[in-house]
């Protein structure tokens, strides 16, 4: 009789979930092999894997998954058809169109299928920027991180196995309850996706200073609106007098001319015209 196993941590079932998503289920040696998740799960075998898998699949209950697991990781069984299937119901025929629908869309699945969080990422952007010399504890990274990402719901203590492991391989440094970025730390891979201090700063001041000159543009765009909706104001102002001048002089015209119609039917009659000057 051998020695007994030891009882699966946190981050190793994480990192079974991890590799279940990115490999597919029954693909024991390719997550063993994988240089992301193999070396935590280096002390287990693949038959501890696949059993382990069991064991969380019944635990969650019949046709469910464990937590952090995606739906189209698994491929969906065709149903059995049995000779009554024949005389199925109308009802009955539709449920099973519905199910060869869903098989027979494997691209949907596939693209439905999103790459496993990078805790790791998460925790050192939180710690980038909660600025603090001491450090943050565990529940304001979990707080800056929720805000930001989709957790699920064990994120805490998934947070906490996160932590101790980054502290145990020198990436951060922990200081009574709380943690910060080690200057020296060997970083690794989150190197090339995690920008250093002066290269955040530099990015910044570079960015800096496209919103003052985007705002001068800004301003110098409504200065020109503005004078060119005065200016339409000025000559709309314009026309409007120039109207009222040519309709007085209308008015007059038209006056004149009564004037001169009567003193025409007078001269017609023969009576006398007195003007006055």
């Amino acid at each position: 009789m051998g020695a007994p196993k030891q009882k699966w941590t946190a981050e190793e079932e994480e990192a079974l979930i991890a590799g279940i998503n990115k490999h597919g289920t029954g693909k024991w040696k390719n997550i063993q092999k994988d240089p992301e998740y193999g070396h935590i799960l280096a002390a287990r075998s693949n038959i501890d894997l696949k059993d382990k898998w069991r064991n969380m699949s019944v635990a969650t209950g019949e046709g469910s998954r464990p937590k952090g697991v995606k739906a189209a990781a698994a491929t969906p069984k065709v149903p059995k058809m049995t000779p009554s299937a024949i005389f199925q119901s109308p009802s009955s025929s539709q449920t099973a169109e519905d199910a060869k629908d869903k098989v027979l869309d494997p691209t949907k699945n596939a693209l439905d299928v999103k790459p496993p969080p990078r805790y790791d990422l998460m925790i050192l952007e939180a710690l980038s920027n909660i600025k603090d010399p001491n450090g943050a504890d565990i529940g304001a990274i979990n707080d800056f991180i929720e805000q930001r990402h989709e957790v699920p719901s064990n994120f805490r203590r998934l947070l906490s196995s996160k932590l101790r492991r980054l502290a145990a391989q020198d990436k951060l440094e922990k200081v009574h309850n709380c943690y910060k970025i080690k200057k020296d730390a060997p970083l690794g891979i989150t190197m090339e996706q995690t920008p250093k201090p002066n290269d955040s700063r530099t990015k910044q001041s570079q960015d800096s200073s496209f919103p003052s000159s985007t705002f001068k543009e800004s301003t110098m765009f409504t200065a020109q609106k503005i004078a060119e909706a005065e200016n339409k104001s000025f000559v709309a102002s314009e026309a409007v007098k120039e109207a009222e001048r040519v309709e007085k002089m209308a008015e007059h015209s038209a006056c004149m001319k009564l004037f001169f119609e009567d003193i025409l039917e007078q001269c017609k009659r023969g009576e006398p015209v007195i003007m006055a000057f």
